[in-house]
């Protein structure tokens, strides 16, 4: 019997984007790579309807997104950016189901990843089409994230049936913090964008994790993360960027542990660093938060996967295909040998 999805220990991922516009080259890449968790790859370096954004009106349902000069709104009927962002979607599959079936793993049960903009990151970057931002209307959030259930409900299960594999699906909340305290600019300086209650917040995302087929990672590039929010969400697993974690927020990820979820650590740049780094370099943050924690190492195995801290799309492809490398040295490093590892 196959063993259901989840989001392991002890393995490397990637966040989601990649450089370039090749899905074929980017698809056998990443399965070859990252043989554990590897995912669905974005290169938002096509343009319209390929970014984190403009990928979501291919998903949705019943609704669909044209361009603004500021982004994205909501449009009343199917245009030129939906299409393309289906077109777009669409390649991306068959690049992924071409590379599955060359690594052998067609029918195997093993683990993707596809990722996907929240709904409350969609509800603070689209707009309504007067202009202002989906967030400032309740129905209109609600909507949103009705239709995000049921597309990515869709998307899931498409995957898992052309693949034969466990689907782990990913959020990407980059503007939660934004959302959280306010800091959204209206259409104008006289037209702001309220802060939205936890509860609220909560409520939205919960409504759209607990809509899934599969186990849901929630991950933030944002320099301060909403940790205690995501800490009581549904969510299975939460990722972000190690490097902004301070001692304000350790007690929330020893919460967020002890709530039975696990971490995706971010450990890994995303742009080549000015001196050199080696792999020990990367997994030692790992490693201190877990002994400033109070934790065994043998977290680090079960309870910690690790990836680039966030999207590799800005990134040269050499230095992207080295952060793979390193996160897979860290990962393979956390699950053998957690309590040998030595701190300088």
């Amino acid at each position: 019997m196959t063993e259901p999805a989840r989001i392991r220990g002890g393995i490397a991922t990637g966040v989601g984007s990649w450089p370039g516009v090749d899905p074929r080259e980017a698809a056998a890449t990443i399965v070859g790579e990252l043989g554990d968790l590897p995912h669905l790859v974005e290169l938002p370096n096509r343009g319209a309807g390929a970014d984190l954004i403009g990928r979501v009106s291919a998903l949705l349902v019943d609704l669909r997104f044209d361009t603004t000069t500021r982004g994205y709104r909501l449009a009343p009927r199917p245009g030129a950016v939906s299409r393309r962002a289906h077109d777009l979607l669409r390649a991306d599959l068959d690049a992924l189901e071409e590379a599955w079936e060359s690594a052998g793993l067609s029918g195997s049960g093993q683990v993707i990843k596809v990722q996907v903009a929240g709904p409350l990151t969609l509800a603070a970057q689209v707009e309504l089409p007067g202009g202002h931002r989906v967030l400032t209307d309740s129905g209109a959030v609600r909507d949103l994230s009705e239709s995000l259930v049921e597309g990515l409900a869709q998307h899931v299960a498409e995957v898992r049936k052309r693949l034969g594999a466990q689907v782990v699906l990913q959020l990407d909340e980059p503007s939660l913090p934004a959302v959280l305290d306010g800091s959204l600019r209206g259409v104008s300086v006289l037209n702001t964008v309220r802060a939205l209650p936890e509860p609220e917040a909560l409520a939205v995302l919960d409504s759209v994790i607990t809509g899934q087929p599969a186990p849901v990672l929630v991950h933030s590039c944002a320099e301060l993360p909403a940790l205690a929010l995501l800490r009581r969400s549904a969510a299975a697993a939460v990722g972000f960027d190690l490097a902004t974690i301070g001692t304000r927020e350790l007690d929330e990820i020893g919460e967020i542990l002890e709530a039975g979820k696990q971490l995706v650590l971010g450990v890994v740049p995303t742009v080549a660093p000015a001196t050199s780094v080696t792999w020990r370099d990367v997994a030692e943050p790992g490693v201190r938060l877990v002994d400033r924690l109070g934790f065994g190492r043998r977290t680090l195995a079960e309870r910690v996967a690790v990836s680039p801290v966030c999207g590799l799309a800005g990134a040269g492809l050499e230095w992207s295909r080295r952060a793979l490398r390193l996160v897979d040295e860290v990962a393979r490093a956390y699950a053998e040998e957690p309590e040998e590892l030595s701190l300088s």
